[in-house]
């Protein structure tokens, strides 16, 4: 289905029923990312995933996002679709962890748990630039416009998202190509990119100033390419849960797209949020 949200077509996708989870998937990323999940998880529970604008099959962005807005469009999606303001379970992949957690924040009562798969974490992210945030979003839809030209989304985008997965289940081909090689998720994903600083100084400002939900259980998953599962990023990951005071767990090996590498894992961790 198609819901509109500040007048952009917002493709939602809700699947199962129960307890409502709401899932977001990384930067540029699709919807159908987390079909291995919700084939699991929407046995017992209500799956929303919908795609954020420029992504997916959404329309484009009228606007750069906001860790703010982001946040607000998670409660628009949930609104829309008629959820309401019952609590769900939050879950966010790479970029939209920074999303998820924003909106555990600000929206403590719609929060009944918090998921980060694989999240983005930043350290000493500074102090904003404002002149340059109001560059940044130009400046991606001029490279998104200059690549397109060339034809660089489609010959490349579908190829680049197979090497992504490596030898975990890979998305539908048909859905990845089409998607993939849009000029539009390209500007879309640029633009995520490019403001991907400005997020996380938004967070880092919003953990000193918001806390989160009191009795909301967070788990974090950290991904790991090898099995002892004691790299770099994983020890980033363990600090970010302990500054959530987050239950932890590493999965591996595994790569960062958790939600196709070990579904049955982030189902199990989904599950137990709520």
């Amino acid at each position: 289905m198609f819901v509109r949200i500040d007048g952009v077509p917002h493709h939602v996708r809700v699947t199962g029923a129960g307890p409502v989870c709401v899932l977001s998937a990384g930067l540029g990323l699709a919807w159908f990312e987390w079909d291995p999940v919700v084939a699991l998880l929407a046995r017992s529970r209500t799956v929303v995933r919908f795609d954020r604008p420029g992504l997916g099959l959404s329309g484009p962005a009228r606007e750069a996002p906001t860790l703010v807005g982001e946040a607000a469009r998670i409660g628009r999606v949930l609104d829309a679709v008629g959820i309401g303001e019952q609590a769900v379970t939050v879950v966010g992949h790479s970029l939209a962890g920074f999303h998820a957690e924003a909106f555990a924040r600000l929206c403590p009562r719609r929060t009944a748990g918090l998921v980060l798969v694989d999240s983005s974490v930043e350290e000493g992210t500074g102090t904003g630039d404002a002149p340059g945030r109001r560059l940044r979003p130009a400046l991606a839809r001029g490279a998104g416009a200059a690549l397109g030209g060339l034809g660089v989304p489609r010959a490349v985008g579908p190829p680049v998202r197979r090497l992504a997965e490596g030898r975990w289940s890979p998305p539908p081909a048909r859905e990845s190509c089409a998607v993939y090689g849009s000029k539009r998720v390209w500007r879309a994903a640029l633009t995520e990119y490019l403001t991907y600083g400005d997020m996380a100084r938004e967070l880092d400002t919003m953990r000193r100033e918001a806390p989160l939900p009191g009795g909301a259980p967070v788990t974090v998953l950290a991904a790991s390419p090898t099995a002892s599962g004691t790299d770099a990023w994983v020890r980033r990951q363990h600090a970010l849960a302990d500054t959530l005071r987050a239950n932890f767990h590493v999965l591996a090996p595994a790569g960062h797209l958790l939600m196709r590498a070990r579904p049955h894992e982030v189902t199990e961790a989904i599950l137990a949020a709520r």
